[in-house]
């Protein structure tokens, strides 16, 4: 649908001009979360408070250091930012932004539409009808546009914003843009300075990087240009670690592997768990959250390395890494839960290998392990086949992919055909978990047939932790389908009375 907006800014502001992403976007036909303007600072409140009562919004200063107004309209929920340029003019205000692509204005004078959607609840918009000879372009912005290119307006950009250098790699995978060598050489030089910025701001960057499908090729260009390691030194200490398991890249090239394997999977659900990928849906709807959580997986090898006779060991990496990557996330402003559900991811991620080691997983080794891992059960499952899954080409993964689902072969056969019948062993395990969680699940999430006062009744006991204890007996009992019903539960006991 289209609105007045245009109608009413040409009305009430003459003297601004539409910038930044909404300009850029629209010359991609790609819809943006809100519209930008920007004006001299001694107009800004006024026109803010005259756009208020016109659209019939919600306004309220947002920055006033920097002289930003935002409205929300109260019937599209159209989101409106009015700007005051910062420097003297509208040349300096648009040499002072980030990327070239950004610095693009288009007066309110000039014809144009706005046209609004709603998408997954959020009001979109999209300016139609832009006259590309009347945008304004001091840097080559528009060259930029054209040939999907990420360019710095100067060479200050990162000193005055560190948090800059993430976004170029942002933009880049949300735009599907490249970015040019000159700003990667600029990253080289200014990486250092990323901590300058919040936590809270590199933690929103990186999240909607990790969110997109091309997060690893940027990942990849984060790491050759500094900031990855950067920004998480600890993976530096990766790079010497086990090269002579890992090769060249060490440990660091083994996360990289399984980064690039979770985004895989994340996009390729339904190739690595056809059956279950709808069920498995809702458990990837925070993509990043379970990239970071393969970023950070083996953080403490490093540091628990240890030789023992010809072989390298990590004693306890899985532990001292849950560890690590809590202050990490910490630093990040990661939210509690989310700290949770990755150190819980790190902390336990050897437990389906442990499991693997036998020939059969039993009914309660898989009722424990999702007893154990609670919510953080499925996600870990996801972690783990990313982990495995590195260790194969893309080519060996195309080849056993179709058959992770088939019976899980035994650990002999598996020894018999190297790495690739290693992983296609390990993956048949995991498809073997989901099987039992989601087509069992009277015996995974076992539901309760008696309680605590049962088991006083029963047995004569007071109360106490031992009631607890119980009661987790009978529970396995349901899980190794022992017990099925409530009489089932209470001869059981009966049982242990003997």
């Amino acid at each position: 649908m289209s609105v007045s907006l245009a109608a009413v800014l040409k009305e009430v502001a003459p003297q601004a001009f539409y910038v930044g992403g909404a300009v850029r976007n629209s010359l991609l036909k790609r819809w943006s979360s809100d519209v930008d303007i920007t004006l001299p600072q001694q107009d800004v409140k006024t026109v803010a408070l005259a756009l208020g009562k016109k659209l019939n919004a919600a306004v309220f200063e947002m920055d006033p250091a920097f002289g930003v107004w935002r409205l929300v309209t109260r019937r599209e929920g159209i989101q409106i930012d009015v700007c005051a340029w910062q420097g003297k003019n509208l040349k300096e205000d648009l040499l002072r932004r980030d990327f070239t692509f950004n610095a693009l204005a288009y007066p309110v004078t000039q014809p144009v539409c706005v046209a609004v959607k709603k998408e997954n609840k959020q009001t979109k918009v999209l300016l139609k009808g832009l006259r590309r000879s009347q945008i304004i372009d001091f840097c080559g912005g528009l060259q930029a546009v054209k040939g999907r290119q990420i360019r710095l307006t100067s060479a200050k950009v990162f000193k005055e914003d560190p948090l800059r250098m993430l976004r170029a790699f942002r933009c880049g995978a949300e735009l599907n843009f490249s970015i040019d060598v000159s700003v990667l050489k600029q990253i080289k030089k200014d990486a250092p300075l990323i901590w300058q910025s919040a936590g809270e701001r590199i933690q929103e960057e990186l999240t909607r990087l990790f969110n997109t499908p091309k997060s690893y090729e940027k990942l990849l260009l984060m790491e050759k240009s500094g900031l990855l390691t950067a920004l998480f030194p600890v993976l530096e200490e990766q790079r010497s670690c086990a090269r002579v398991y890992y090769g060249a890249g060490g440990v660091l090239s083994h996360t990289l592997a399984v980064f690039k394997r979770m985004e895989y999977l994340l996009e390729h659900l339904d190739k690595a768990f056809p059956k279950y990928a709808k069920k498995l849906k809702p458990y990837i709807a925070n993509k990043a959250l379970l990239k970071m959580a393969a970023l950070l997986h083996d953080i403490a090898k490093p540091a628990t390395a240890k030789k023992v006779g010809d072989r390298l060991r990590f004693f306890y990496h899985e532990e001292r890494g849950a560890r690590m990557a809590k202050t990490i996330l910490e630093k990040l402003h990661y939210s509690r839960a989310d700290i949770r559900l990755i150190c819980a991811m790190i902390g336990q991620h050897l437990r389906p290998s442990n499991l693997a080691s036998n020939d059969v997983i039993t009914d309660r080794g898989a009722y424990h392990f999702f007893k154990d891992l609670a919510d953080a059960a499925l996600p870990l499952l996801l972690l783990c086949w990313a982990d495995y899954t590195s260790y194969v080409t893309d080519y060996q993964l195309k080849r056993i992919i179709p058959r992770s689902g088939e019976r899980m072969m035994s650990l002999e056969r598996a020894k018999k055909t190297a790495n690739i019948g290693k992983t296609l062993r390990h993956m048949q395990v995991l498809s073997l978990l989901l099987s039992k969680y989601f087509d069992q699940p009277k015996k995974m999430k076992p539901s309760r047939l008696i309680n605590g006062k049962d088991v006083m009744d029963t047995l004569h006991l007071p109360p106490g932790p031992q009631i607890g204890e119980i009661l987790e007996k009978v529970a396995e009992a349901q899980a190794e389908g022992k017990v099925l019903t409530r009489e089932d539960a209470l001869a059981f006991l009966a049982h242990l009375s003997k």
